[in-house]
């Protein structure tokens, strides 16, 4: 089972980074639509470029802190904290509609952290 943890860490860290990917480009294309807002104040691509900037700024944020969670979580399940299980369960249930690997991770991540093998390398030092 600790060989699975390892790999779930891994493929959570991966999935985190790919997020964070995505939310650095979608800002920059942000940034690019500002400029072209910027550009045509008072013409009939003002509203398009304002709402491309807001859409794109607004996913690009979102993928940055979903990416980050992840981060965080892979973090401490390689530290074997409680909270990064209940974290990582947490994370699958929503990765379950991101197909289809996302849905493959969440399946991965439920099957390994819900198993008893799974919580017993969680539970608290006694």
């Amino acid at each position: 089972m600790e060989r699975h943890v390892r790999l779930l860490r891994i493929l959570v860290g991966l999935w985190g980074g790919l997020a964070m990917l995505v939310g650095v480009s979608m800002l920059l294309l942000a940034t690019g639509a500002w400029a072209e807002f910027r550009q045509s104040l008072g013409t009939a691509v003002e509203f398009a470029a304002g709402l491309t900037t807001v859409v794109f700024a607004g996913i690009g944020a979102f993928a940055l802190l979903w990416g980050g969670t992840h981060a965080w979580a892979a973090t401490l399940l390689r530290r074997r904290r409680p909270l990064g299980r209940v974290l990582t369960l947490a994370l699958a249930l929503v990765n379950l509609l991101v197909l289809p690997f996302g849905t493959a991770l969440g399946v991965y991540a439920l099957w390994i952290l819900l198993t008893d093998d799974g919580r017993r390398l969680f539970e608290p030092a006694r």
